[in-house]
């Protein structure tokens, strides 16, 4: 994926070429060598105000600019750093487009670029990878949410949908490149149910609005209306470098979460049992019949690592 593939711009490196200038500038030196300090504290310094200036373009005016960064042979120090500022912010903008594809359609490009802009002010990238750009994201959209402090029943519903909605791609992308399964065998009918476990890279997600539906309508280019309201619970994993969202019922969501929780998978199937008040004999003749070979086959399981 390209965002993975791109990195952010080197701060570093323009920070230290900024100071590097000024100082040769300031002290007529030609030794390179002379401008190294063992101090970094300036360099710290002056990275963070570079960041910042990139970040948000107004918070300097054009004199504090000019009193950090060089001006250039046909541009000011202000139309020096806008280039940066321009560019910086671009390809920032770029990359959570192709993390939240679904969300930047749902909200039309303008308002997205808008939410970019001041989501990326409050959490700058703080990696040298783009990867994790918008892992926070989805809680920004619900910290900020102008309706946060109404009533849950009288917020509003689109913001529901775009904070599940961001929810839903977020997941989907960290998906693409956590630790799985892949490489090893996968477990068969045959194996035992004390054997099984959950495999590495597999997500329990609940949402109010049927956001997989949405999310690849968007995908397909079909157009997708605003949906409404209805609870979806589901299963996203990734097999054989295939990632899948797979529906289930708020029962099956609750067994596979308490398997999750650490259960193994007859304590889980009496925990349901006590939970329906039906027989035992029911729910293990239901997960035996119904339940068990399609989510084998599907890779929610992967047998559990022997103890040395």
């Amino acid at each position: 994926m390209s965002a993975q593939a791109a990195g952010p711009v080197n701060t570093d490196a323009v920070a230290a070429t900024a100071m590097v200038n000024r100082q040769r500038n300031e002290e007529g030196s030609s030794q390179g060598a002379s401008l190294v300090s063992t101090d970094l504290s300036p360099l710290y310094s002056l990275q963070r105000w570079l960041l910042e200036a990139l970040v948000a373009p107004g918070k300097f005016d054009r004199s504090a600019i000019a009193d950090t960064v060089l001006a250039g042979p046909m541009l000011d120090a202000a139309g020096c750093l806008a280039i940066y500022q321009r560019s910086y912010i671009l390809r920032l903008r770029k990359c959570l487009a192709e993390q939240f594809p679904a969300t930047r359609y749902a909200l039309g490009d303008a308002l997205f670029d808008d939410f970019a802009d001041t989501y990326l002010r409050a959490y700058p990238s703080d990696s040298y990878t783009l990867y994790e750009l918008g892992r926070r994201f989805t809680a920004w959209l619900e910290e900020t949410r102008f309706d946060r402090d109404r009533p849950t029943q009288d917020r509003e519903d689109w913001i529901d949908f775009m904070v599940d909605l961001a929810g839903y791609e977020r997941e989907l992308f960290r998906l693409f490149d956590a630790p799985g399964h892949e490489g090893q065998p996968w477990p068969d009918t045959t194996a035992d149910d004390s054997s099984l476990i959950l495999q590495p890279c597999l997500s329990l997600a609940q949402y109010h609005y049927p956001v997989a539906w949405y999310y690849h309508e968007v995908v397909a280019e079909r157009s997708p209306r605003f949906p409404p309201q209805a609870p979806l619970y589901a299963v996203l994993l990734r097999r054989d470098y295939r990632t899948t969202t797979y529906p289930v019922s708020a029962l099956h969501y609750r067994f596979l979460t308490s398997i999750q929780h650490g259960s193994d998978i007859n304590a889980a199937l009496l925990e349901i049992a006590e939970w329906t008040q039906r027989p035992i004999a029911a729910v293990r003749q239901s997960w035996a019949t119904e339940v068990r070979g399609p989510w084998l086959e599907a890779g929610f399981f992967v047998m559990r690592p022997s103890l040395p």
